[in-house]
């Protein structure tokens, strides 16, 4: 069994010792050591000494079944050794008999567990990748560039923080969502593609809750992941979407998301996830940059306002009424976002704009002919730019119209 199908019975593992009343952060670490398990002795073909006691199943067979019977003796192990879960010790008497595993899919309450509203969004995203996508502490800590120490804290606080939190509670889909956006937005890092692993969760998410923003979603990552190839050049640099090559798009995956996003769509329960996807699709269906239907994603911009209402939003919605309607109206959109919000969190302490408020004027500015204020705000961005290829990029743009300027 290859790795990303081992991975892929974690959260039904850990979800059974939950039902069966283990907490959430002793399951978890046994659901982990019976992964280490498996590592090491299903490669070489299990043996009957391989195997956690009599009656534990046979793992060519029933994986699942074994992955379960080795992590509930974990757990049970780890009760008796404990003095201070001598609470605990009554589940030693309840062991379930050996046989085939209920087929009960807890899935659904376990990413409910993991978003849970009492965690940080970061500890939210850990707790998700490792709890239900079944990825290392090391494995996540190199996706988000941070020591492995740290991340293993990170983890153990959020594991604490819902150990005695219970599945009878409904839980918020939304959030749940949110999650794997932030862990989709994430891209690579590492060792993990955490851009293809919110894909492979959000799929997982799609099979067990008929939702139309779960499809939104899946349609909108599916999208954006499509044109992965083309963003960057050979030497790493940024490739605008009006400048990629779109023969190298994943048309497999625009395909699909397409026909995911239409039959969320048809059921007439828009929300967020499925007007981004909406948008992600009009550009997706253009042959090239210049036939990009703008008029139509200014009315996608104008749905998702009315969902959001977020400044962000607004932000971008700029930029597609200025492709739509010509430079000036898209900077007359940005100036009613400055004074429609001030304190939007679009400018810092200093009062000036955030890197991407600064490159979408910058960008305007540019098109309605002002390369002087365009190569300063270029500037201005790549000061402020979140990352190294944000800031290569524009130091670029700002470069390329200065050059322009001394012709």
């Amino acid at each position: 069994m290859d790795e990303a199908a081992l991975r892929s019975l974690t959260p039904g593992v850990l979800a059974i010792l939950v039902r069966r009343g283990a907490d959430f952060a002793a399951a978890e670490d046994a659901v982990q050591e019976a992964l280490l398990q498996a590592v090491r002795v299903w490669p070489a073909g299990p043996s009957p000494s391989s195997r956690p006691r009599p009656g534990g199943g046979d793992p060519l067979r029933d994986a699942k079944g074994w992955l379960v019977t080795v992590a509930w003796h974990r757990f049970l192990d780890a009760t008796r050794a404990d003095t201070a879960r001598r609470r605990r010790e009554d589940l030693v008497d309840e062991e379930p008999a050996p046989g085939p595993v209920p087929a009960v899919d807890d899935t659904l309450q376990l990413y409910f567990l993991c978003a849970h509203p009492s965690l940080t969004p970061a500890s939210a995203v850990a707790l998700t990748l490792r709890a239900v996508g079944g990825l290392t502490t090391r494995q996540i800590a190199q996706a988000y560039l941070v020591p492995e120490a740290t991340m293993a804290q990170r983890i153990s606080r959020a594991k604490r923080t819902v150990s005695d939190v219970r599945f009878d509670r409904p839980g918020d889909v939304s959030t749940v969502l949110r999650v794997l956006y932030l862990v989709f937005n994430e891209g690579y890092s590492g060792d993990v593609d955490l851009a293809a692993e919110a894909i492979r969760l959000t799929r997982q998410l799609a099979a067990a809750i008929d939702h139309p923003e779960v499809a939104g979603l899946l349609a909108l990552m599916l999208l954006h992941h499509a044109r992965r190839a083309a963003r960057t050049a050979p030497d790493g640099s940024l490739v605008p979407l009006a400048e990629q090559d779109r023969r190298r798009w994943d048309t497999g995956a625009i395909a699909e998301g397409v026909e995911i996003l239409q039959a969320a769509l048809a059921r007439d329960r828009l929300g967020e996830f499925q007007a981004q996807a909406a948008i992600a699709a009009l550009h997706a269906d253009a042959p090239t940059a210049e036939e990009t239907d703008w008029v139509q994603i200014v009315e996608w911009y104008d749905e998702l306002t009315r969902l959001t209402d977020s400044p962000v939003v607004r932000l971008n919605r700029a930029v597609a009424v200025g492709e739509a309607h010509g430079p000036r109206a898209g900077l007359a959109a940005l100036a009613a976002l400055d004074a429609a919000s001030p304190s939007s969190g679009l400018r810092s302490s200093r009062g000036h704009p955030v890197p991407r408020h600064a490159a979408v004027a910058a960008y305007l500015h540019e098109r309605d002919g002002d390369l002087a204020t365009a190569a300063r705000l270029y500037a201005e961005a790549a000061h402020q730019a979140p990352n190294l290829a944000e800031r290569d990029h524009l130091t670029r743009q700002a470069a390329r119209l200065n050059a322009r300027r001394r012709r």
